[in-house]
């Protein structure tokens, strides 16, 4: 009997232990899992965070071709509504270069302190900086055309502004010419008249001594005309005769219904081509 109860408490003992040792194992997989699922978790994170960032990059990329684009098209534009939106464009890409040079430089660092050992992602990054790069050239010479094209329209506006000084300086020219031509031509088509009694051209001197216009004569008693438009001069006398000189197949002496003398010149150039004054003596 007391070899059973001996056997009986051996088994026991090794039932009691199989057991400790099964919940020792449980308890150490479980251990082992938590870690594991900390560090996957841990790696989900960081690579949500550096895709997060990477997205912002990309979407950087794509606004700022955008805005190239608008420049461009603003480039063929004129006026100052067209330098204003290059201005803002511009602006605006080096504002969103200067984000995504922050962004890059942020997933280096985001990948050098994980625990994530992903080639592919670092080449990745080495991918978007030499995008970074190329973008930097072509905004270079975007900036160098832009500037190239401010000084060709300066050179115009210098261009147009001499152009338009010469053109004022030709118009001023061309009005004083104008002027000169238009009072020279007025002199030359310009001639005085005055008709009147033996008395009253001895009066103002100018029938002196049987001599016309000889005599320091008083002009504002004449009349003036364009030969050119005065082409009949009404004497209101019976009685005419022309003391001047001119060519008589230039002119003739008429009687109107009254017997009054009408002088009708025919031919102004030639009538008026020996003097420009003309007296009539009228009784």
């Amino acid at each position: 009997m007391k070899k059973i109860m001996i056997a009986v408490l051996a088994i026991l003992a090794l039932t009691a232990c199989k057991q400790n040792n099964e919940k020792a194992i449980s308890d150490a997989l479980q251990q082992q899992r938590d870690s594991l699922n900390r560090i996957i978790n841990q790696k989900d994170s960081e690579i949500n965070d550096m895709m997060s960032t990477m997205n912002d990059v990309v979407e950087g990329f794509r606004a700022i071709n955008e805005a190239q684009d608008r420049v461009t098209l603003a480039r063929s534009d004129e006026g100052a509504s067209s330098a204003d939106r290059i201005r803002e464009n511009m602006q605006f890409i080096q504002q969103t270069m200067q984000q995504n040079r922050e962004l890059i430089n942020k997933l280096r660092n985001q990948l050098r302190q994980s625990s994530v050992n992903g080639e592919q992602l670092r080449r990745t990054i080495d991918n978007l900086a030499r995008q970074m790069e190329e973008k930097d050239a072509q905004l270079k010479q975007l900036q160098a055309d832009l500037q190239a094209k401010d000084i060709q329209i300066d050179e115009l506006t210098e261009q147009v502004t001499d152009l338009s000084h010469h053109v004022t300086t030709l118009q001023e020219e061309t009005t004083q010419k104008s002027q000169t031509i238009s009072s020279q031509d007025k002199q030359l088509n310009t001639a005085w008249f005055v008709y009147g009694t033996k008395r009253e051209l001895r009066e103002q001197r100018i029938y002196d001594d049987g001599k016309v216009l000889q005599s320091n004569f008083n002009h504002e008693y004449f009349t003036k005309i364009d030969i050119r438009v005065d082409k009949e001069i009404r004497l209101y006398s019976r009685s005419a005769k022309l003391l001047t000189s001119h060519p008589a197949s230039a002119y003739t002496l008429a009687q109107d219904a009254n017997k009054q003398y009408i002088l009708r010149i025919t031919n102004p150039q030639l009538f008026w081509s020996t003097s420009k004054y003309l007296v009539v003596l009228v009784k």
